[in-house]
């Protein structure tokens, strides 16, 4: 990371300790980031009136005309800014505006107010738009200086995208945020927010350079963003792509729309539980890129009918209340299309589960070729939880029929990465652009072997297996070990059974459970000698 990157995030962490003391830290984001979204907007319609006005002053432009009254009518027509993807934002909506008034007593009133005349052109553009910016300032506990402090950082030139048009400045500042404040969120019913260097690595092994991207648990559309930056790295367009996201927290699912409209993507993004209430059921997507919720319980399996069409089998065999993760894995399968293909990180426990729900579902995922490949993940990956974690692949793409990629129905792909990645501090790893480099080129040559596809420039050559690393292990292999998956057992280092218990956690239990029963010890040995002094 560069050194100005580093002071970047410093300065933006002070932001945020504007907050303390009015709001609790796993809330922060929901104030800042609907300010830097109204700094984006309001940007964004700056720059494009800029460029309307030049042209009306350029002779060699169709837009030319010395008509005062025409002039003010093409800066003041709303369609003008809509055909270039932006709004005609209200003075008093305005970021120049706010700043104006930052210092005034009524600041957090003046903010609702913008926020409102903005939700009005939002949903006028898009009905699915709705209740992205809500008053949220007035009833907030945020004194008149902290909502001033905040509006004075945000309007530091370094932080203006007409300062910085090709940073994508504000882009930069709503992931930092998003990142850090997991940090400070309780990791409620198995959502973890996804680190960067792991979403990176699942856009780089599914490679979405055009089509249908889907995520039916998409949180704050990470998945989405870093799919839009591989596309941009390899030359792409964006316009090759349609995006489509599903999340169940509506704070969220405003996240993620303001987070892709930041960078003027089209999406269909609905609130709602995919597991229960799947708002795309006709969808078919050519990549498929999640980190559902892990092991959530209690999800009631019982409410969906028995001839649910993603359902592999009978409802009864195919799911299970203690655990929802293969239900996601049906879920997702359902909505491949004929050539698509998943990248789903998922609980460890997930590759050796025996319970009958999963262990089934598992099972006839092997048998029926469904599953390409699986990633060992190494600890201390995610902000939130040490719980170990590994990436299944899915793909009805595997009989090389597509001319891209051989055929590989009866052979699945293990990969270890488990004892990859950098400590960053005491308690998190992330990876490096050579270990995602090392783990997806592994994947594209195994895929690929044989074909004319052109490899990358990481690509060393043709693949092999590799002892401790990887293993190409036909479908009988997998059988014979009972439908494990852990990599493990194939790459050649037998891997400890999986618990999903991280170790510090595990010795603060034992240690607990050890305390309790030395104080049980001690009562019992009082209760022996008083009934000695009785005989």
């Amino acid at each position: 990371m560069a050194k100005a990157d580093i002071n970047f995030e410093k300065e933006l962490w002070d932001a945020a300790n504007e907050l303390r003391g009015a709001v609790s830290e796993n809330n922060y984001k929901n104030y800042i980031l609907p300010l830097v979204f109204v700094k984006h907007l309001s940007e964004r319609y700056e720059i494009v009136h800029d460029q309307l006005h030049g042209l009306l002053q350029d002779v060699q432009s169709e837009y030319y005309t010395k008509d005062k009254a025409e002039i003010n009518y093409v800066l003041e027509d709303q369609d003008e800014y809509k055909s270039r993807n932006t709004f005609m934002i209200p003075k008093t909506a305005s970021w120049q505006y706010l700043k104006d008034n930052a210092e005034q007593d009524n600041i957090k009133v003046l903010v609702d107010d913008a926020f409102e005349a903005i939700q009005e052109l939002l949903e006028e553009h898009n009905p699915q738009l709705v209740n992205i910016l809500p008053r949220i300032f007035v009833r907030s506990e945020l004194s008149a200086k902290q909502t001033a402090g905040i509006i004075n950082l945000l309007s530091h030139p370094k932080f203006s995208e007409k300062e910085n048009p090709e940073s994508d400045i504000l882009g930069r500042i709503y992931e930092f945020y998003i990142g850090r404040f997991a940090q400070a969120e309780a990791s409620g019913a198995g959502q973890f927010f996804t680190p960067g260097s792991i979403v990176r690595l699942l856009v780089n092994l599914l490679e979405p350079y055009k089509g249908r991207i889907f995520d039916p648990a998409c949180g704050s559309g990470g998945m989405f963003v870093q799919s839009l930056k591989f596309i941009q790295e390899h030359g792409g367009n964006k316009s090759d792509i349609s995006i489509y996201g599903q999340e169940m927290t509506a704070q969220t699912s405003r996240l993620c729309m303001m987070n892709l409209m930041l960078r003027d993507l089209s999406f269909d993004v609905k609130l709602g539980n995919s597991l229960l209430d799947d708002k795309f059921p006709n969808l078919k997507a050519d990549f498929i890129i999640a980190n559902p919720p892990f092991n959530v319980s209690n999800w009631h399996p019982e409410v969906l009918p028995e001839t649910d069409p993603r359902l592999f089998g009978p409802r009864d065999e195919f799911t299970t209340d203690s655990s929802a993760n293969y239900m996601w894995m049906q879920t997702f399968w359902s909505h491949l299309s004929d050539t698509g293909t998943a990248g789903i990180v998922m609980a460890n426990g997930a590759m050796t589960s025996n319970n009958k729900g999963e262990k089934n579902v598992r099972q006839f995922m092997v048998d029926n070729s469904m599953i390409d490949a699986i990633v060992r993940l190494p600890d201390k990956l995610f902000l939130t939880t040490g719980i170990p974690a590994c990436i299944f692949i899915l793909s009805k793409n595997r009989d090389g029929k597509d001319g891209v990629h051989r055929e590989r129905n009866n052979e699945i792909l293990f990969l270890d990465a488990s004892k990859m990645g950098t400590m960053v501090s005491r308690k998190l790893r992330v990876f490096t652009d050579d270990d995602v480099n090392k783990v997806s080129d592994t994947y594209h040559a195994w895929r690929n072997a044989g074909t004319n596809v052109e490899r990358s420039r990481n690509e060393s050559g043709n693949y092999e297996d590799i002892a401790g690393f990887c293993k190409s292990a036909t479908l009988e292999e997998v059988q014979k070990q009972d439908y494990k998956l852990t990599p493990g057992i194939y790459v050649g280092v037998e891997a400890a059974e999986e618990d999903d218990e991280p170790f510090d956690e595990k010795m603060e239990r034992l240690k607990t459970t050890l305390v309790e029963q030395f104080e049980k010890g001690e009562e019992l040995k009082k209760k022996i000698l008083e009934n000695f002094e009785r005989l």
